[in-house]
């Protein structure tokens, strides 16, 4: 079964934190991921990827793109998902090997839930919503899915990292 060595989530983890938590703040502040942030993830794993993975797994990557590239249309067509999150799902996807699959969707569901509480919270303190109020989420019916999708990311490369190099 491949999986992702603790060295190459390592080397993953700093660039992808850092346009994670870009991708959160834009969906927190805008309801949007920009394209240009999609893009930079996908080109950390393009980049960066032949270094840190054996050739093979690094072609599955783009597999696994092109998969969760049909189930981001499905669900942006039929439940009501983002566009950009669907579109950051598809870079993500290109991180995670198969045989962690499981993990990641459980991951996920936690954080799915977890933020979605945290924000609710969040936006019903008058004092943050004093020291944020241009911030488009605390306003809009639909949840911004990108703070799950990116907390969901960075703790996948920590645990990834951490776990298996015990």
């Amino acid at each position: 079964m491949i999986s992702l060595s603790p060295q190459a989530a390592l080397w993953f983890l700093v660039p992808v934190a850092v346009v994670s938590f870009v991708a959160a703040f834009n969906d927190l502040k805008r309801m949007k991921l920009p394209n240009a942030v999609v893009m930079a993830l996908a080109a950390i794993y393009v980049v960066m990827g032949p270094f840190l993975l054996p050739f093979d797994q690094y072609l599955w990557g783009f597999a696994h793109a092109a998969v969760m590239y049909v189930v981001a249309l499905f669900a942006y067509a039929y439940l009501g998902v983002g566009a950009g999150d669907g579109k950051f799902a598809v870079a993500m996807s290109m991180f995670i090997p198969f045989s962690d699959l499981g993990a990641v969707l459980m991951l996920f569901a936690a954080f799915l839930l977890g933020a979605f509480v945290a924000h609710r919270i969040a936006r019903a303190i008058p004092a943050i919503r004093r020291a944020t109020p241009d911030w488009v989420s605390w306003e809009h019916k639909k949840f911004p899915m990108g703070l799950a999708l990116t907390g969901t990311m960075v703790t996948y490369l920590v645990l990834a990292a951490v776990i298996r190099a015990l």
